[in-house]
């Protein structure tokens, strides 16, 4: 049973059934391949920048300071060997379902299993935190035209009790409510009441979800021009505020540039990481590209290195234009100008916020729907998983499920824990890939087609940064090692991770691996387990489930086990008229 849990499909059937047409023969003559390099490389952008850049850049900038713009080299940095890493699975096998095709081919059925599994919070959990996002930029746009919907239709019951409460709290104290104050009062006592509970939901969270599971249903084509339309609006308006900020910035602010030390720095790095999962959501439409080998390592890296530039940008304007102890706000961008007494750019920004969390909802649900299409081919789901629109052309099943698991939760869920949910699913996959590399064969010579990852032997490298790493953290190594046991999940993780650091760094000097992945697999592993121990514990509970869901039915049901072509023309069998 061992090896059959870790059955792989070769790169070479993979590609000669993608070249003879079996990767998209799931009736409807397959998905359209329509996307080149300028269609991939906006699909980034619209990923990657969204709520990280309108939102959370404020908090990471109040607990980092003006050195809040090395967390974006760092973030940058981390995902760039990542990057590298996909873009050598992407030239290999071009075919939909990202970093849970590429752990297929490199570790095995169950490793893929558990990737495309945790797929799931990085995309779909992912999104309830982006729509979330977007019905408060909504609302405050609605504000700004004097339209004033109810609060209880715009916020989830946890969130608006915890700020009923504290508005309590500070009249029992003598206090004045602000505005704040009494809209949370305002809400919680305005929302109708059910069997003694107060029904408070998030609305505009939910039709936004509806509006663009409804676009990616109808087709990629279409999706790919809105995309591309919203990202163009977008980024002239995040350029117009970085140059009009300039205008407003006082250098006395950047000092000092680290207020709170590098640890300061890194306190904020899980809040906006999942900002930069858009590489990845490319690569899942790899067979919707008319030169994937060629057009989907341009992509991502293009897009990488022009949101990068865009983040350090604005985190140096935010921060010279007013103090970071002010930036602990949801809409920093807006608070500047407001600060400068520039409210006119509020309407600017407030649109711009919109159509920048829009663009991000609309790339990230065109991701699920292909990974679940990819493992639905492979047989660990079922067959309605891989239904091709006949019209649309695009896997109509999979894209109506995703729209009822993101539209449902995001009218009660909380944002924080998603946050962090979505950062352990996209690192996990992160370091897979970066692992899985490692894994492939090398190719030899000079033929071959596509993007290849340039090999730079890590013997030397690797050592010195794993001796740099104990040095810097020589007090934390010894505190865990000398309360072993006793220590919590934290430390715990630490200590693992210090073992994995060990023995990837003892294999490259014995195995002489090339030094990009090995830090694609060491960083990412690194920014892991500093994520709170709470989301850890949702994780393992998470995929918990997902083993017990493979083991039920994924493992008897794979493909490899019945024979891969056999399994490919089940695939569209008694496929329904749509």
């Amino acid at each position: 049973m061992a090896n059959s849990l870790f059955r792989k499909k070769s790169l070479e059937r993979i590609v000669r059934d993608s070249a003879d047409g079996h990767s998209d023969g799931h009736g409807g003559g397959g998905l359209s391949k329509v996307l080149t390099v300028r269609d991939l490389t906006f699909m980034g952008i619209a990923a990657v920048v969204g709520a990280g850049i309108f939102s959370t850049i404020g908090a990471a900038a109040f607990d980092g300071g003006p050195g809040i713009s090395l967390l974006f080299v760092l973030t940058a940095v981390t995902c760039g060997f990542s990057a590298l890493c996909y873009a050598e699975f992407a030239s290999r096998v071009p075919i939909a379902g990202s970093a849970y095709t590429y752990a297929y081919v490199a570790f095995g059925e169950l490793v893929a299993w558990i990737i495309g599994w945790a797929l799931i919070l990085e995309y779909a959990i992912g999104n309830i935190v982006v729509a979330i996002a977007w019905s408060k930029y909504f609302n405050n746009l609605l504000l700004g035209f004097g339209v004033h919907l109810p609060g209880w239709l715009i916020t989830d019951p946890g969130t608006a009790k915890d700020a009923f409460l504290a508005a309590q709290a500070t009249l029992a104290r003598g206090g004045v409510l602000d505005n704040a104050g009494r809209a949370a009062v305002g809400a919680w006592n305005g929302a109708p009441l059910i069997g003694g509970y107060h029904i408070i939901i998030n609305i505009p969270a939910f039709i936004i979800v509806c509006i663009i599971a409804s676009v990616t249903y109808i087709g990629i084509r279409e999706s790919k021009k809105t995309t591309n339309l919203m990202v163009i609006f977008k980024v002239a308006v995040v350029i117009l505020v970085i140059l009009l900020g300039f205008f407003f910035v006082k250098p006395a602010n950047w000092s000092p540039f680290l207020p709170n030390g590098f640890a300061g720095v890194l306190k904020g790095v899980s809040a906006v990481f999942y900002a930069y999962i858009g590489f990845d959501a490319i690569s899942t439409t790899a067979e919707e590209c008319k030169d994937a080998q060629r057009d989907l390592p341009k992509g991502m890296l293009y897009s990488l290195v022009i949101c990068t530039i865009l983040y350090i940008l604005v985190a140096m304007v935010l921060t010279g234009m007013v103090s970071y102890t002010k930036l602990n706000v949801a809409d920093p961008l807006a608070f500047v100008f407001d600060q400068v007494n520039q409210k006119w750019i509020f309407y600017f920004i407030s649109a711009s916020a919109v159509v920048a969390t829009t663009s991000v909802l609309l790339v990230f649900q065109l991701g699920q729907p292909r990974i679940w299409m990819s493992m639905s081919r492979d047989g660990l789901l079922p067959k309605p998983f891989g239904w091709i629109h006949p019209k649309f052309h695009t896997p109509w099943f999979s894209t109506i499920i995703t729209g009822i698991i993101v539209a449902v939760p995001s009218l009660f869920m909380r944002k924080e824990l998603m946050e962090q949910l979505t950062s352990i699913g996209t690192l996990f996959a992160f370091v897979l890939v970066s692992g899985g590399v490692l894994m492939l064969p090398r190719i030899t010579g000079s033929g071959g087609k596509g993007f290849r990852l340039p090999y730079i032997n890590g013997r030397y490298i690797v050592p010195v940064c794993f001796a740099a790493f104990v040095i810097l953290f020589r007090e934390r190594l010894g505190s865990a090692f000398q309360h072993l046991g006793k220590t919590g999940l934290q430390e715990n993780l630490f200590l693992v991770y210090t073992l994995l650091a060990t023995g990837l760094t003892i294999g490259t000097v014995v195995r002489k691996y090339s030094v990009i992945p090995v830090l694609g697999v060491l960083f990412c592993a690194y920014l892991l387990i500093e994520i709170p121990a709470i989301a850890w514990e949702w994780f393992f509970g998470w995929m918990a489930i997902g083993l017990l869901v493979y083991f039920l039915y994924g493992y008897r049901r794979s493909h490899l086990t019945r024979g891969a072509h056999k399994g490919i023309a089940a695939a569209t069998e008694n496929q329904p008229k749509c």
